[in-house]
Order: structure tokens, then sequence, then C-alpha cells
């Protein structure tokens, strides 16, 4: 099992900056990716960045140019730099991470994937 925190959240007016972090602990052999969703009330989960292992990070078209994720592997944190915000980025920003079971002969690894709770983020016009 993976435990995921964030933090960061909070008010900012537009045009400000935020950033978040989500720390996983527990059990697990590796994490493979680790990012960062968005929700609000009555709508769909959606991406807002991502960084898996040896591929290039993947950000939503609504947040490129202001987002920057990055992680720290030592301690198994990513973080989501938010710069230029705008009201619409106002959600629920949800931690991310996908793990890999470790290499058994004659076993295929199986990947599972983990949510955290969410941290707030309200940006006022």
């Amino acid at each position: 099992q993976v435990q995921l925190v964030e933090s960061g959240g909070g008010l900012v007016q537009a045009g400000g900056s935020l950033r978040l972090s989500c720390v996983a602990s527990g059990s697990f052999y590796r994490i493979t990716a680790m990012g960062w969703y968005r929700q609000v009330p009555g709508k769909q989960r959606k991406l807002v960045a991502v960084s898996r292992n040896g591929r290039s990070d993947n950000y939503g078209d609504s947040v490129k140019g202001r987002f920057t994720i990055s992680r720290d592997n030592a301690t198994n944190t990513v973080y989501l730099q938010m710069n230029s915000l705008k009201p619409e980025d106002t959600a629920a920003y949800v931690c991310y991470a996908r793990t890999l079971t470790p290499p058994i002969p004659w076993v295929p690894a199986k990947s599972s994937d983990y949510w955290g709770l969410g941290t707030q983020v309200t940006v006022s016009s």
C-alpha cells in the first residue's frame, strides 16, 4: 500500500503562484510515475501534469507554459509549481502515483495506481 499526502494548496489572487508537494510513503518496490490531476465538483478528474520514469513530462493543455512538475526520487516527492494562476485553475489538486512490483521469474510485473485525498487551490479574480 502507498499513502500520498499533498500540501501547499490555498487561496491566491489571479496571476499569483503556488507550489504543491506530495510525498509517497508505505510499502512499494518502485514508483514509475507521479503526478497531479485536478477535479471540480460535478466534473471528471483531469490531467494536470505527470512525470514518468524515462519519459518526457506530460501536461494538460490548459496548464502548458504555466505549470512545472518536478520529482525528488530520493524522497518520493513530486512538486507542482503553478505560476500565472487563473480563476479557472480553481480545483482540488489530487496527487497520483503508479508503482511496480519487483521482478519475479515467470511472473509478470504488476502496476498499481494510488491517489491522494487532494489539496484545494482557489484562485480569486
